[in-house]
């Protein structure tokens, strides 16, 4: 099973000079935690997600409808490409501590693959997701995360 198998095709995604306040409602009407900022060739340049929004804004006090998203994201964003198979990707969703990643095909976004996605495919046996799990929270556990 490849990544492309897996993930939700229909991401969202916003561009680095976009406001903290734009991001929280499109979060809010997508029901999503994260969202991957990308460049006008849809190049993936960072990653928010709704702790960035809290920590990196509203508790330093930050003007939410003035400050865009190349102050607050994460610009490290770990990424895996469509075609990877799925046990590469949890290995690095392991090795990288993150729950969900962005997925991309010839350098643009085509899509995010999150632990929940993982969660509901049959594909991925019980003991595979319960790893990545386990080895996500232990690395937060470990570093008061």
């Amino acid at each position: 099973m490849k990544a492309k198998d897996c993930m939700c095709n229909s991401v969202v995604w916003l561009n680095p000079d976009s406001s903290v306040s734009e991001c929280a409602r499109l979060m809010d009407e997508q029901h999503v935690g994260s969202v991957p900022v990308c460049d006008q060739n849809q190049n993936v340049v960072g990653l928010v997600t709704d702790r960035d929004i809290l920590l990196r804004a509203v508790a330093t006090n930050k003007d939410i409808n003035n400050t865009k998203l190349s102050e607050i994201m994460t610009t490290k964003v770990c990424c895996c490409d469509a075609n990877n198979d799925i046990e590469q990707v949890t290995k690095l969703m392991s090795e990288n501590q993150v729950r969900r990643i962005p997925v991309i095909d010839k350098n643009k976004i085509v899509g995010m693959l999150t632990l929940t996605d993982l969660s509901r495919s049959e594909e991925v046996s019980d003991f595979k997701f319960a790893t990545t799990y386990d080895n996500i929270c232990n690395y937060n556990r470990k570093n008061n995360c």
